[in-house]
């Protein structure tokens, strides 16, 4: 069982590997340090999600609960 689920985990990570490096910049990158524009917050940049960032929270989401579960006591 331990087994199937880190091999499952392995994917998740490679495709979240994957669908992060797929998407666009959303900013200046460390340029941004100086300062943004006002009114460009997180919440106003990310109102309208495409399948592709959909898809990397559900992953991310995937992770995290595989990681919790592969490392609980009552895995081993």
């Amino acid at each position: 069982m331990k087994t199937a689920l880190t091999i499952v985990f392995i994917l998740v990570c490679i495709i979240t590997i994957l669908l992060v490096l797929c998407q666009e910049a959303k900013d200046n990158g460390l340029g941004s340090l100086a300062g943004s524009p006002a009114g460009e917050t997180y919440w106003s940049k990310n109102k309208g999600h495409d399948k592709k960032v959909v898809a990397t929270i559900f992953c991310v989401i995937l992770f995290l609960g595989l990681a919790l579960l592969i490392s609980s006591k009552w895995m081993n």
